[in-house]
């Protein structure tokens, strides 16, 4: 079977391909009641999109949101939420020349293994085109979660190739193309990209995303660990090839005495763990941060093989991101936030008649 559906109470299946009529997704499980009208989904879908500035691919997509149900009166019912946007700017005819040769570093091949066919225009199934759906999805958890739990899920780029952040401020992480929270930077992460898209070259990327008030106790011990859950949502994003939770492998040099997050009553000391122990969270900020690797749609040219195992030269024309992390922030926003959804239904369902339990200890500090 083809798994497109994400999520155990709190699904979503998404659909459609780069170059096809359509995308969209079906989202089952939400609660009714949930105020919800097209114009809502507007500004996450801004965020994701292509064309907004000369450092991301030239593709414009209008992302106009068509609701085919599960919403009367502007508000969900509870049934099945189906979602729709047309695609209506691709451009087929850049893929003519190489749609009986496998793209090194696509997954061109590997369809092809699994299919014994695919869809060569823009990626098909694999294109982060599909990732829209999930942040239209995620705006919808976003939502529920501020509206039921005041919890906040916002991201930022924390590294582009070499370069990092040497501050970080929240307030200024949406005035710029980057998601980047330094601002004294920016014009220097402009001239890196100008001179990496001249090259006709590409490279990888860091975004962290993090998750504020989320209460203890949501998460399953063993196999529904929210730790686990969360990279799995993350791994399934195109181009992620690394998850850390909290200090990641950063905890490789740490010793035990420093990185267990002591605890007094007034709060923790510490968040190293990033929000979850033994798969549970804590109740302090959950944080993850996402490597993304480097796009292979080059016009350098590269060795690879056709549909009739011959070698051939390879160079990929169109329209494409020389760094598809610039773009990644709201989509790993989405993905966390559908998650956290996904438990706390599940925490309510089981757990629901536990309560608070004492005694409750602050988040204290926390680590960006």
């Amino acid at each position: 079977m083809s798994v497109n559906r994400f999520g155990k109470i709190l699904s979503v299946s998404t659909f459609g391909e780069s170059h096809g009529p359509a995308i969209g997704c079906v989202i089952d499980g939400v609660p009714p009641g949930i105020a919800i009208a097209p114009e809502q989904f507007r500004h996450d879908l801004d965020r994701r999109a292509t064309g907004k500035s000369r450092h991301t691919s030239q593709r414009h997509e209008t992302d106009e949101i068509e609701i085919l149900s599960g919403v009367y009166q502007g508000k969900t019912t509870g049934t099945a939420l189906a979602l729709l946007i047309r695609n209506t700017d691709a451009r087929s005819k850049d893929y003519a020349d190489i749609d009986a040769q496998f793209r090194p570093g696509h997954a061109d091949y590997t369809y092809w293994q699994k299919y014994g066919i695919r869809d060569p225009n823009g990626g098909g199934r694999s294109s982060a085109r599909e990732t829209t759906m999930r942040v239209a999805a995620g705006v919808i958890a976003k939502a529920w979660l501020a509206q039921q739990f005041n919890i906040t899920v916002r991201g930022y780029l924390s590294q582009l190739g070499p370069l990092k952040p040497r501050q970080h401020d929240w307030q200024v992480v949406e005035t710029n193309p980057f998601f980047w929270p330094d601002p004294d930077m920016v014009t220097e992460l402009e001239a890196y990209m100008d001179a990496l898209r001249k090259s006709g070259d590409s490279i990888g990327a860091a975004v962290t995303v993090v998750a504020e008030g989320v209460p203890p106790g949501w998460g399953e011990p063993i196999y529904g660990k929210l730790d686990a859950e969360i990279a799995l949502a993350m791994m399934s994003i195109n181009a992620v090839k690394g998850v850390e939770i909290g200090d990641g492998f950063a905890a490789i040099e740490q010793k035990g005495s420093e990185h267990r997050d002591e605890m007094r009553p007034d709060g923790f000391l510490s968040n190293h763990a990033g929000g979850i122990l033994g798969g549970i969270s804590t109740g302090q900020t959950i944080r993850t941060r996402i490597a993304i690797k480097p796009t292979s749609s080059l016009r350098l040219p590269g060795q690879t093989v056709n549909t009739q195992g011959e070698p051939v030269e390879v160079i990929t024309k169109g329209r494409h991101d020389p760094c598809v992390g610039i773009r990644a922030t709201p989509i790993a926003e989405a993905m966390l936030a559908l998650v956290l959804m996904d438990q706390a239904m599940r925490h309510r369902a089981q757990c629901g008649d536990v309560g608070v339990v004492a005694p409750r200890i602050p988040a204290g500090t926390d680590q960006e």
